[in-house]
């Protein structure tokens, strides 16, 4: 009996399907008894077969699942972003408010004319040449039924990606949005494992296991470290914990930006201290943010070297922060350090140049930036005038003319203590052997920008410092100048009133020597007073020990010689 080719056709494609279906199956099978080890080298072959899966089965909740949590377990954060960037808050709000507007009329139109393409039950839907088995059917109802179901397929097979999403946002220092995101995720937990335990018998109770639960502790718990028998209580303790930590950084930071917006400066500056130097470490992105705040603080508090080392440091952790690159040139224009602005202008000149070539931001899609995209080529325009004048001024030889007091934090005119303190002081902050201290206290989203942000920090600190012991050296210098000049005014002083006392001397001899027979008689009677009544006295004594000697007291009369002196 033959067979029509288009039998043969059909049994063929469901072939196909029925093999790549079992191929898929065994992939995942596969990459969920590797991810079982807990041993690196193992999940990353198991990420390699959930790819393979993938590239056959791209929309597979299970393999997605099983991919997400094995880039968590490795701490590649930024995989984790990338894959469902899509689900970050902050950035699906950014992307909806480009094109609200022309979302919101489009649908209009669309929903409208999909309305009029089916009548309503009152028009002559029975009318002759229509199949009376049509039903018509109310568009707002199926809108309801339709967004019911995917909410609820939602809540039950997608609430993991707010877990995982959560906690990569957490170590990528998008702070607002794992909060958002975790607090989202365990409500759906919570809320799937109540509906599911009222329909549990007190007999068959009991919690289940998924697959999610080995990583949910890789934020406290290093990669190496193998766990036991995860259960979900577990995951929401840990999940628990990351919250708090979360909101006690945000609310940190939070009165830190409130106190600098009100200009308490030295209380924004306490509480950024505060972050950036806790006993716990801190994600990457959020501490490069909170030295930016605090090197506002800095400069607007008047302390320019603090406000460099930390543009520094941002940069450092971030080399493409527009903000910081900003500042750091106005720093060093403010003390008239001209080439080192020069240097940071033209850097930024770079990226701005290279922000237009490549029609996006610097980094990722989910990586936050101070400025818009729409914003660069104005920028650009002001930036490019700017260092124009700059290179006039150059030219014009204003190099020389740094502001160091300013840099040091001196008023003009101090005195040497002064100096040497301010300038201890700097040093001890600022030495370049120390310059790497703050990464012991970073939590980096990739283990290899370590090296780089070392070398960064190292140099900057460098050159840092020694702008410090030149401004030192070149104020010291001053302080010695005006110390000279002190010293010969005073000794011209000397000189004068030495040439004024001589030509008084004359004057005072003439009338000093009318006084002085008088004084002299006067003198010569009280001597030979005084003589004459130490002599009686001293002839008394030795008289009446003659006496009592003749009278048979042959004891010495105890006296005391220094008397007999005269």
């Amino acid at each position: 009996m033959a067979v029509s080719p288009c039998l043969g056709v059909n049994a063929q494609k469901k072939h196909w399907w029925v093999r790549n279906r079992k191929v898929v199956e065994k992939y995942v099978k596969d990459a969920r008894n590797l991810f079982a080890t807990h041993e690196q080298n193992e999940i990353v072959s198991a990420i390699n077969l959930l790819d393979a899966a993938l590239a056959l089965s791209p929309r597979l909740e299970t393999a997605l699942e099983l991919k997400a949590r094995s880039l968590l377990y490795l701490r590649r954060f930024k995989d984790v972003a990338d894959m469902l960037q899509d689900y970050i808050p902050s950035l699906k709000m950014s992307t909806d408010d480009s094109g609200s507007v022309s979302s919101d009329n489009s649908s209009q139109t669309l929903s409208r004319e999909r309305v009029k393409l089916l009548p309503s039950n009152n028009s002559s839907s029975d009318s002759a040449g229509r199949d009376p088995s049509f039903k018509c059917f109310s568009v707002s109802d199926l809108k309801k039924k339709v967004m019911a179901g995917l909410s609820k397929n939602c809540d039950k097979e997608g609430q993991w990606r707010y877990m995982v999403l959560g906690q990569a946002c957490c170590h990528l220092g998008l702070m607002e949005d794992a909060m958002a995101l975790l607090q989202t995720g365990k409500r759906l937990a919570s809320a799937a494992f109540r509906r599911e335990s009222i329909c549990w018998s007190d007999d068959s109770f009991s919690l289940p296991t998924t697959i999610n639960n080995s990583d949910i502790s890789s934020a406290t718990t290093p990669p190496s470290t193998p766990r036991r028998n995860p259960t979900p209580l577990s995951e929401f303790e840990n999940i628990s914990q990351l919250l708090s930590c979360i909101k006690f950084l945000i609310r940190r930071r939070t009165a830190a930006i409130a106190a600098l917006d009100a200009g308490l400066y030295s209380e924004a500056i306490r509480h950024f201290s505060k972050i950036v130097e806790g006993r716990r470490p801190a994600p990457q992105g959020f501490l490069a943010e909170c030295y930016m705040h605090r090197a506002c603080a800095y400069n607007a508090s008047g302390r320019i070297a603090e406000a460099i080392a930390d543009c520094n440091k941002t940069l450092a952790l971030d080399p493409s922060c527009i903000q910081a690159l900003d500042t750091r040139a106005s720093l060093f224009e403010t003390i008239r350090c001209l080439p080192d602005c020069l240097h940071d202008l033209e850097h930024l000149k770079l990226l701005y140049n290279s922000i237009l070539r490549d029609r996006k931001l610097p980094g990722p899609a989910w990586k936050r930036h101070n400025v818009r995209y729409r914003e660069i080529p104005g920028k650009l325009c002001a930036l490019t005038a700017r260092i124009q004048r700059l290179k006039l001024r150059v030219a014009s030889g204003e190099t020389a003319n740094v502001d160091y007091y300013a840099l040091i934090g001196l008023r003009r005119g101090c005195s040497r203590s002064e100096l040497e303190r301010a300038h201890l002081l700097l040093c001890l902050r600022h030495k370049p052997d120390k310059a790497t201290n703050f990464i012991d206290r970073c939590e980096f989203a990739d283990e290899l920008d370590v090296d780089s942000v070392k070398d960064r920090a190292k140099m900057s600190a460098l050159l840092l410092y020694r702008l410090l012991q030149k401004g030192h050296s070149s104020v010291m210098s001053t302080i010695m100048d005006e110390e000279a000049a002190i010293k010969r005014n005073k000794a011209s002083g000397a000189l004068q009133q030495a040439k004024h006392a001589t030509v008084q001397v004359p004057q005072t001899q003439n009338s000093n020597s009318k006084i002085e027979p008088k004084a002299d008689l006067a003198s010569s009677t009280n001597s030979s007073d005084a003589n004459a009544f130490q002599g009686v006295f001293c002839r008394d004594i030795a008289a009446v020990g003659n006496l009592l000697s003749q009278v048979g007291f042959n004891r010495q009369l105890p006296m005391k010689y220094e008397a007999l002196s005269c």
